[in-house]
């Protein structure tokens, strides 16, 4: 069977379209730290999370899993997580003071909102990201 060159054409622009859309998602999903996406992100006043995290790590693991569903269960909050590699970011770990993996620091703007060690309550993780969005402290 033999596609038309039209339909192919057509196939590989929606294909584009798709791969777009989804860089897009992952814009406030999950992204590795860089120094210029977190000042960028800074400089809008976005809500940020800084997830220091090792891959070896369980609690990091835990964490990960009660934030991958953050976006499904809190659609209306815009929230970028940026992760800061425990093992290959030294530099970044020591910035932001984290005294081990699984610490999560959440910036708003500027502004450092919380910090916390080793959380992986789903109900505590949320209730911070959710409170710091809708401005109240």
């Amino acid at each position: 069977m033999t596609v038309p060159p039209r339909l192919t054409k057509t196939l590989t622009t929606i294909f584009a379209a798709l791969l777009l859309f989804a860089g897009s998602l992952t814009a406030q999903g999950k992204e590795a730290f860089t120094e210029a996406r977190f000042e960028a992100l800074q400089a809008e006043g976005a809500l940020v999370l800084v997830n220091v995290h090792a891959d070896w790590c369980p609690t990091c693991k835990a964490q990960q899993e009660v934030l991958s569903a953050f976006p499904e269960n809190n659609p209306n909050t815009e929230l970028f997580i940026l992760t800061v590699d425990f093992d290959k970011q030294k530099d970044w770990v020591r910035h932001f003071g984290a005294p081990s993996q699984s610490t999560l620091i959440l910036f708003k703007g500027e502004e450092r909102i919380w910090f916390s060690v080793g959380e992986t309550g789903e109900d505590e993780i949320y209730t911070q990201i959710t409170t710091a969005a809708a401005g109240a402290r």
